[in-house]
C-alpha cells in the first residue's frame, strides 16, 4: 500500500465532505435537482473514500467484497436524485441560474482536483481505487453539465427542465459507475477463490 495513495484518498474524502455542505445548502436554497444530486454524490464520495482508506489495508478477497458493497453505495445518489426529481415535477420552477452555474464551477474545480490526485492510482488495489477515480471523473462530467444547465436557464430557456434533465443524467451516470465497480469487484473476488 502506497503512502501517496492513502494521502490522496484522505485528501479527496475531506474535499468531498467540505464541498458537500456548500452544494447542499445552495441546492436547497435555489431548489436545484442537479445540485442536490451532485451534493448527495459528494457525501457518497466522502463515504466511499473513507471506506477505501480502511479497505486498502485488507487482503485482496476482503477488498473485493468491499468493492461490491461500494457498488451499492454508488447507487444512493441516483435514488436520492429520483426522489428530488419527482418532487420537482410537482413544483416546476427554474432554479436561479447564477448560483447554479457558480456552484457548478466550484464543484468542477473540486472534482478535477480529486480526479487528478487519484488518476495515477486508478489501477492500484483494483475496484477500490477504481471506484474513487470513477466517482471523481464522473462528477467532473456532471459538473460541466450543471454549468451548462445554468447557462441554458439564464440565456435560452427559463425552465426547470435543463436542471431536471441534468439531475437525471447524473443519476444514470452513477448507476453506470456502480455497475462498472461491481463487475471489477466480482472479477477480483473470482480471482481470489
Amino acid at each position: 500500500m502506497s503512502p501517496g495513495l492513502c494521502r490522496a484518498v484522505r485528501t479527496v474524502a475531506l474535499l468531498n465532505l467540505g464541498y458537500f455542505g456548500i452544494e447542499f445548502a445552495v441546492a436547497l436554497t435555489i431548489g436545484s435537482v442537479s445540485l442536490f444530486a451532485d451534493s448527495v454524490d459528494f457525501l457518497e464520495d466522502t463515504s466511499v473514500n473513507l471506506l477505501i482508506l480502511v479497505g486498502l489495508r485488507w487482503a485482496a478477497r476482503s477488498r473485493a467484497k468491499l468493492g461490491m458493497a461500494l457498488a451499492g453505495i454508488l447507487l444512493v445518489p441516483g435514488i436520492a436524485t429520483l426522489w428530488m426529481a419527482w418532487s420537482k415535477f410537482t413544483v416546476s420552477t427554474a432554479p436561479n441560474p447564477v448560483p447554479l452555474t457558480l456552484t457548478g464551477l466550484g464543484a468542477l474545480a473540486v472534482n478535477l482536483t480529486c480526479a487528478f490526485m487519484l488518476s495515477r492510482f486508478r489501477h492500484h488495489s483494483g475496484s477500490l481505487t477504481r471506484a474513487a477515480f470513477l466517482s471523481a471523473r464522473n462528477d467532473a462530467f456532471a459538473n460541466v453539465a450543471i454549468i451548462a444547465a445554468g447557462l441554458v436557464t439564464a440565456t435560452v430557456w427559463r425552465s426547470a427542465w435543463p436542471d431536471l434533465i441534468v439531475g437525471l443524467a447524473i443519476a444514470l451516470m452513477n448507476m453506470d459507475a456502480a455497475k462498472e465497480v461491481w463487475e471489477a469487484a466480482r472479477e477480483e473476488h473470482r480471482a481470489t477463490t
